[in-house]
């Protein structure tokens, strides 16, 4: 079974590499965009099944009783799948068809969500059921387990994007692309919000799984349609040769490289302290940015007042600016710092410690939602670049899947810290000390991405 598995996702081989130069770049121009807006709806549709927890929580809580403590165990094991899930996944894709690998995880996830909604219709609510186990305890832990189904089966669509993002665009073109890629995370919870709210708001909480699973689905089939794996299984060459432009790693100028994918593996990521400083980085990137995602309504509401209608309306602002803020990101990087990234990080991280001392002391409503969405703004650009761009342009493309994975994995490490770090700051020390946990997090990051370009301007100096 296992063998059968492994040799439908296997990557597919090199082609004979075309040599008609018009035809080149013919096919480069057309399947580029195809792939690029194929990995932005797929991604997109990935976080209508992610995001819709957050509206279907008050329907569980108010139809089963459930307490936050029960209910935040949904979350917890969503983050916990997913950030082993990650790295997992991401070794896998390295050697997988994106063609395949991809919808296939879209399947799954999509499965996972519908499965969540059918638990509550087969199992009737009750006082005693299996075990003497009340009926609402084990519908709950059912819900658990289909979530935490849902993160693992996600947790493979990052990496798999990656691949395909790295062997499509070159580095000088990358951090423009990534970034407008990166958008398709704003642009899901935006619409799973939307969609989700009005599915519970005129169905019920249920409807907010069938419906995006069942969407899923649909895109999954045609993501078959329109993906295809690296430029190599067409006939085309690398895309560092057809853009007449140097890889990132010499080792990626060839196909030749007749090092085992371990080996490879070993070089660029267990033994690559880029990665690794990388990795940590990530992990405080993540303290802000679901911090600000998952407690800036709890926030404005307990501390500054705000309706939760209101505190809602600010934080939609978040993802809306930080659309903005990614792109702007990548553009820069490529533009002006000619496809260094530590510098923007830096710059963005700044901005995340500014706006974040001025909304503690703000006092003017209004401007709440310009600095909730600048925060949007700082906080995506360097969530897309340190764990994504910054990892695959420090690594290989033949470990991009993988160090994507890797520092996805310190990420929801991160994420963890943020829910429980977050709780335990405003249990001791109130809202100040939320304040002030996420404004050492960013510094504490921008510290190691320091650390990162001057190790950077060190090897080109010697070099």
């Amino acid at each position: 079974m296992l063998e059968k598995l492994a040799h439908f996702f296997k990557e597919p081989p090199v082609k004979e590499t075309i040599q008609d130069s018009e035809k080149v770049k013919s096919m480069y121009s057309h399947w580029r965009l195809r792939i690029f807006y194929a990995c932005f709806i797929g991604y997109t549709v990935f976080y209508l099944c992610k995001k819709n927890i957050a509206v279907a929580l008050p329907g569980l809580s108010a139809e089963y009783g459930y307490s936050n403590t029960e209910l935040g165990l949904l979350g917890s094991s969503l983050y916990l799948t997913y950030g082993i899930g990650k790295f997992v996944n991401g070794v896998l894709a390295d050697g997988s068809d994106v063609r395949k690998f991809l919808p296939t995880a879209l399947i799954m996830t999509a499965i996972a969500n519908i499965c969540f909604g059918l638990s509550a219709v087969f199992i009737t609510p009750g006082h005693i059921s299996f075990f003497g186990l009340p009926t609402n305890t084990i519908l709950l832990w059912l819900f658990v387990f289909f979530w935490g189904a849902s993160g693992w089966f996600q947790s493979a669509g990052f990496p798999a994007v990656a691949k395909s993002l790295t062997y499509w665009y070159s580095n000088s073109e990358r951090g423009t692309k990534w970034s407008l890629w990166s958008c398709s995370h704003q642009v899901g919870t935006f619409l799973s919000v939307i969609v989700s709210g009005f599915l519970v708001a005129h169905w019920g909480w249920k409807m907010a799984f069938f419906v995006p699973g069942t969407l899923a689905i649909l895109v999954a089939i045609w993501l078959f349609d329109r993906l295809r794996d690296r430029p190599q299984s067409l006939g085309l060459p690398d895309v560092e040769t057809y853009r007449e432009e140097p890889a990132a790693k010499k080792s990626d100028c060839t196909e030749e490289d007749n090092r085992s994918y371990v080996e490879i593996f070993k070089q660029n990521i267990l033994y690559n302290k880029t990665i690794w400083l990388l990795a940590i980085a990530y992990i405080f990137v993540y303290i802000i940015r679901f911090g600000a995602e998952d407690w800036m309504i709890k926030y404005l509401h307990e501390a500054k007042g705000n309706s939760l209608e209101i505190a809602a309306m600010k934080l939609s602002s978040l993802p809306l600016v930080g659309i903005a803020g990614t792109i702007c990101a990548g553009l820069i990087s490529d533009k002006i710092f000619k496809g260094q990234r530590a510098p923007v990080n830096l710059i963005y991280l700044a901005g995340v410690v500014m706006c974040l001392v001025l909304l503690k002391f703000n006092t003017i409503g209004t401007l709440d939602f310009i600095l909730i969405g600048l925060l949007g703004a700082f906080t995506y650009g360097p969530q897309m670049m340190i764990g994504g761009l910054c990892a695959v342009e420090s690594s290989s493309k033949k470990v991009a899947s993988a160090a994507t994975g890797f520092t996805g994995t310190f990420g929801y490490i991160g994420a963890v810290f943020s829910s429980t770090g977050t709780g335990f700051m405003v249990d001791k020390f109130g809202w100040n000390g939320a304040i002030v946990f996420w404004v050492m997090s960013a510094i504490i990051c921008i510290i190691i991405c320091t650390m990162l370009m001057l190790d950077e301007r060190k090897k080109k100096h010697n070099n």
